[in-house]
């Protein structure tokens, strides 16, 4: 008599949605680093860059609905590094190559643009191994592509010389150690209203005073607070990391 072979069947369990959810919104990041491209590769500058701004807000919230809904994976952790990649680092050297750095000639601000594009898959590389619950180590490649972005949503004028040695600058920001705020772990329970009024009223005035190019002069004073020493995260919370976990 044959034998008889049984196969196994593959029992697929839905997914969850509070793991769907957040991996959703992270998709929505990489379609406006692509989209950002494409209007790029047609010309549209300033549409491009704002959707890059967009692809922030969605990084924001990708981490927030994961936390809140207790859907952290370590496919959204990497996933998410493959979107910041894009959205962060691909499209924003592309459309700062195409604004300023193209009419350099040669291939010395095709390097600039790679070297930035480098620099923040690192940054992200490192930032997978090596976990920290308080600052960030180097500049996040989100606020280093929207600095440069924030160069062209203000309408600047640069120097091709310039700008690649901006574009350097941030590259090397991100590859650095200098410690950066990391504003994503405040919360309504954990955060200083006065001054986080005060940060808005700073905000305001400031919008009514550099008008377009407030976008330069915010993202331009995250970059500084670095080198500076300035902890925005520990500026704006009740009490710190490492308080809070003490008294657990």
């Amino acid at each position: 008599m044959g034998k008889k072979v049984y196969r196994k069947r593959m029992i697929r369990k839905p997914i969850p949605i509070r793991k769907l959810l957040p991996n959703m919104i992270t998709s929505g990041s990489i379609l406006c680093g692509v989209m950002s491209l494409v209007l790029a590769f047609h010309g549209h500058l300033v549409p491009a860059t704002w959707l890059t701004f967009m692809a922030a807000f969605f990084d924001l919230m990708d981490g927030k609905v994961a936390r809140s809904l207790g859907g952290d994976s370590a496919f959204g952790v990497e996933f998410d590094s493959l979107a910041d990649v894009v959205s962060f680092g691909a499209a924003p050297g592309m459309i700062f190559y195409i604004s300023y750095l193209y009419a350099f000639g040669g291939v010395l601000g095709a390097l600039a643009t790679a070297f930035y594009v480098l620099c923040g898959a690192l940054r992200l590389a490192r930032f997978n191994v090596v976990h920290s619950s308080g600052r960030f180590q180097g500049l996040p490649i989100p606020a280093g592509g929207l600095f440069l972005m924030s160069f062209i949503a203000s309408g600047v004028v640069l120097h091709p010389l310039i700008a690649m040695i901006i574009a350097i600058i941030a590259g090397s920001l991100m590859i650095s150690s200098i410690p950066y705020g990391n504003l994503k772990h405040l919360s309504k329970d954990n955060i200083n209203i006065l001054r986080l009024l005060f940060l808005i009223g700073c905000f305001v005035t400031m919008s009514v005073v550099f008008k377009e190019k407030i976008a330069l002069v915010c993202a331009s004073v995250y970059v500084l607070s670095g080198p500076l020493g300035i902890d925005w995260g520990r500026w704006l919370a009740l009490r710190d990391e490492e308080e809070i976990a003490d008294n657990q």
